[in-house]
């Protein structure tokens, strides 16, 4: 009779134990909270998942992809440009930097791949096509040239517009961001962490990546480029390897943007992180 009881206790007590050590969720399936979604195998042209990939979703910074692509096909990386007064009004996050002040275009282009520096975006615009708004005109030509159908470019950082829609897919900026993996210069400047740059005056700018992934200590690094507003919710679009394949993994209007990502990546392409 005491044997019995003493068990039927020891059982209790662990049950106890197991509820509290089990998290909730663990036998729940995993909900991606993103609008929208792409993961793709770029080596091999294949989908591993997909969610509303055609929807119109607001691309925040990822534009600043495009810029990127733009530039690097357009500029001299060696060559200087000028802040004007204009390149200075946008808002942060930005380098605060002085009109007047001439930089490298690779600098620059550090500043809006790592920061996603506003004001270096229209000092690039600028330097490309002689104003932002021509600039606009030619990256949306851009954007069709490599197939990128349904997107629309309002400027050239991502900043909320008031009278003029921009909008993009995730399938869109699959497409934009492939076609910037094709340069050297693209793939080496989204692996940093952190870099510093100096105007020709030797004004010193410290940068940090946004990219969390690269500070959390995965087993995976994932390169690539964030984007947040409200309206536009946290974006991404980043590339990672799994043997000799790339994967691109597109992301927008995400609550959790990088569960979401780690999910996907974890799920879908077979990949510890």
């Amino acid at each position: 009779m005491i044997g019995s009881k003493i068990i039927r206790r020891l059982c209790a007590v662990l049950l106890i134990v197991l509820v509290f050590l089990i998290p909730l969720d663990a036998t729940a399936k995993y909900r991606v909270t993103c609008n929208a979604v792409i993961f793709s195998d770029r080596t091999k042209v294949k989908r591993l998942y997909g969610k509303d990939v055609h929807k119109r979703v607001l691309p925040a910074s990822t534009t600043k992809v495009m810029t990127a692509l733009m530039v690097i096909e357009r500029l001299p990386l060696d060559s200087y440009v000028t802040v004007s007064r204009k390149a200075t009004l946008p808002q942060p996050t930005k380098l605060y930097l002085k009109q007047g002040a001439k930089y490298k275009v690779r600098d620059l282009l550090y500043a809006i791949l790592l920061k996603s520096a506003n004001d270096a975006s229209v000092v690039l615009a600028e330097a490309v096509s002689g104003s932002e708004k021509q600039f606009v005109k030619d990256m949306n030509k851009r954007a069709k040239e490599i197939g990128a159908n349904h997107t629309k470019f309002a400027n050239s950082n991502g900043l909320p517009t008031k009278n003029v829609k921009q909008y993009t897919t995730a399938y869109d900026m699959y497409l934009i961001f492939r076609e910037a993996l094709k340069y050297k210069f693209f793939r080496q400047a989204i692996k940093k962490k952190r870099h510093v740059i100096y105007s020709k005056g030797g004004t010193k700018h410290t940068l940090k990546s946004h990219n969390k992934i690269l500070f959390k200590g995965w087993k995976r690094n994932i390169y690539g480029k964030t984007g947040y507003t409200r309206a536009a919710g946290a974006c991404f679009v980043g590339t990672l390897q799994k043997g000799d394949s790339t994967l691109i993994i597109a992301v927008f209007g995400c609550p959790k943007r990088w569960d979401d990502i780690k999910h996907i990546v974890s799920k879908y392409g077979r990949i510890a992180l």
